[in-house]
Formats: C-alpha cells, sequence, structure tokens
C-alpha cells in the first residue's frame, strides 16, 4: 500500500477545505474554508515546483484575506423593526424560511398572541432575521423565534439583538431572556452569546440577565 508523503497529505487537505467551502450558503463561512484551503494549496503548488498553482492561490489567499478584513472592520447599520404579529411580510418570510427555520427551531409555530412582541431585525437595511419573544412576566422575555438568513450567520446579529442597550428591550423594561433548548445548533448560538444553560424541573433551560 503506497504511503502518501507530508507535502500530498497537504495537497489533499487543500481540494478538501476548497471543495468544502462550497457548500455554505454563508459567505463569511465560505471565506475561511476556503482561506485555509489556499493556503494549503499554496503551499503544496510551490512544495512541488508546480509555480502556476502555488501563485494562483496565493492570490485566491490574499483576496480572501482582504475580505475578511473588510468584513470584521467595517461599521454596519443594525436596527429592530417592531412589527405586528400578525404582520403580512412577518408571515411571508416565516413561511418561506420554514424548512430552514426548522433546524434550529424544529418545533415552532407562529400563533398571533397579544403577549408577543415580534421585530424584524435589519442589518445595512437589508432584512437579516426575524425575533418573536413572548412575555413571561413584565420583565421577562421567553424567546421563542430568533431566526438569521444563513448569509447572516457571523454572531453580529445576535451580538446586537442580546444586548442590554438593546432599545425594544429597554422600553418594555425587559431586563432577563430565556430560551428553551430548541436544537444543539441553537444551544450553541445561545451560549456563545452570553446564556446560562440552567435545568428546571428536568428542562434545560438558556437565560440571560441584563444588570440594570
Amino acid at each position: 500500500m503506497q504511503a502518501f508523503s507530508l507535502i500530498e497529505i497537504i495537497g489533499y487537505l487543500g481540494s478538501f477545505f476548497i471543495a468544502f467551502a462550497m457548500t455554505f450558503s454563508s459567505i463569511i463561512r465560505l471565506r475561511w474554508f476556503s482561506l485555509i484551503g489556499t493556503i494549503l494549496f499554496t503551499t503544496y503548488g510551490f512544495a512541488i515546483g508546480a509555480y502556476p498553482v502555488g501563485i494562483v492561490n496565493a492570490f485566491i489567499m490574499i483576496t480572501n484575506i482582504v475580505f475578511l478584513t473588510k468584513q470584521y472592520t467595517k461599521k454596519e447599520l443594525f436596527r429592530t423593526l417592531s412589527v405586528r404579529n400578525d404582520n403580512n411580510y412577518l408571515l411571508d418570510f416565516i413561511q418561506f424560511h420554514k424548512a430552514d427555520i426548522a433546524k434550529f427551531f424544529p418545533k415552532f409555530e407562529h400563533h398571533v398572541s397579544d403577549e408577543k412582541i415580534s421585530f424584524l431585525v435589519l442589518r445595512n437595511m437589508q432584512v437579516a432575521g426575524v425575533f418573536i419573544g413572548r412575555m413571561i412576566d413584565k420583565n421577562t422575555l421567553c424567546v421563542e423565534l430568533d431566526y438569521v438568513t444563513p448569509e447572516y450567520r457571523d454572531y453580529k446579529l445576535g451580538q446586537y439583538i442580546y444586548n442590554a442597550k438593546q432599545p425594544i428591550f429597554l422600553e418594555r423594561s425587559i431586563n432577563t431572556l430565556i430560551s428553551g433548548s430548541y436544537s444543539l445548533k441553537n444551544d450553541a448560538y445561545l451560549k456563545k452569546l452570553g446564556f446560562e444553560e440552567k435545568v428546571q424541573e428536568g428542562n434545560t433551560i438558556y437565560y440571560k440577565h441584563f444588570e440594570s
């Protein structure tokens, strides 16, 4: 059985990362995996003397670095826009993204209620996601849906929403957010955004409290 050399392994890994990058709908993730792949392929190309391969991948590598640098350093406008729970755009948005929403909130069903608050999350004036919560008491909101479209999943919207200075929470005197354990992906998302895990009556919940 033929043993692969280190440089061959680097070449195969580079191919894998570049191919795998194409499976992401998130541009940020695509660029990160493409960057790793092109670093490996640049190394491979120059190591075996395939200079055209090395040069092309070095160019793509630099392009990825420039793009990611701009993405993480540019100033963006985030806004929340309150809407009625029966707003037609909100209902159409949920229906259109129903299959993708089910990956993170498999049991989610939207029911109109006076106890709920709904808002669209805008990023540079583009609708990037929707948020729906239900008031538990005068200061506590239960998160029922926090959905972000694939191209905007870089945690920036979550960091904007789950902030003590979030206007929609401030104007309603909301200082505590709770969420059920809806899916492993959403659980990981909440933990990254500062929610704490707690077991209550045999159920896992996540909560975040804003200091006054």
